[in-house]
């Protein structure tokens, strides 16, 4: 009997109002990024930023930073397959099942009034105010997961985890005091000329400061 094939991680059609935000650390505990409005669960943001920093990005997380973060003038209305250019095809097909939608920005947005919106930022100190559910935070180590329905920090993910992981989407998964919100470890087997994936596990968490 055929092997049934699983589900790809990654789907467009389920795209929901999960607002989220891609950031770069600052100093002590903070951090500042731009907001993404869609599909801000770990299950769909993870898969595709750590595709990106293996593959897209080669490793280079200030690249990413740029790309994600800088180089948006308003913010980003969800992420896309664009961010697995360059993954094995193995591993495109296992997250998104042979399916391909692009990144898409708020820049085509306008106010009531007319002018354009503006850049929807987002840092430690305003993500509250702004009622972010996620926010995934790219350190040299790893991918901080902060549920801030939970709390104000998380745990991280080491970039070297296989994207094909399973990850924990319920909020208080995201503890800075437990392991990396994984169910499982991946599904498959690794894509050939890919990376040497490790266990998903989190680094040692930062002190647990409250902003």
């Amino acid at each position: 009997m055929a092997a049934e094939h699983p589900r790809p991680l990654l789907a467009p059609e389920n795209s929901l109002s999960t607002r989220s935000f891609v950031a770069r650390p600052t100093v002590g505990t903070g951090y500042s990024g731009i907001h993404v409005q869609l599909d801000g669960v770990p299950s769909h943001h993870l898969p595709l930023l750590l595709a990106a920093y293996q593959y897209k990005f080669g490793r280079n997380v200030e690249a990413m930073c740029r790309h994600l973060i800088d180089d948006v003038a308003v913010g980003w209305d969800e992420l896309g397959t664009d961010l697995l250019d360059d993954a094995p095809p193995a591993l495109v097909t296992a997250l998104t099942g042979g399916e391909h939608w692009p990144s898409r920005t708020l820049d085509h947005l306008i106010t009531p009034d007319g002018p354009p919106l503006a850049r929807m930022s987002v840092t430690d100190t305003t993500a509250d105010e702004q009622d972010m559910q996620w926010g995934y935070v790219l350190h040299k180590e790893g991918v901080e997961v902060v549920s801030l329905l939970h709390e104000d920090i998380g745990p991280v993910v080491d970039w070297a985890t296989d994207p094909r992981t399973v990850f924990n989407d319920h909020p208080a998964a995201g503890s800075s005091l437990d392991p990396a919100p994984t169910i499982r470890a991946s599904r498959g087997t690794q894509p050939q000329s890919g990376p040497a994936a490790a266990p998903a596990e989190a680094s040692t968490p930062r002190p647990a400061a409250r902003r």
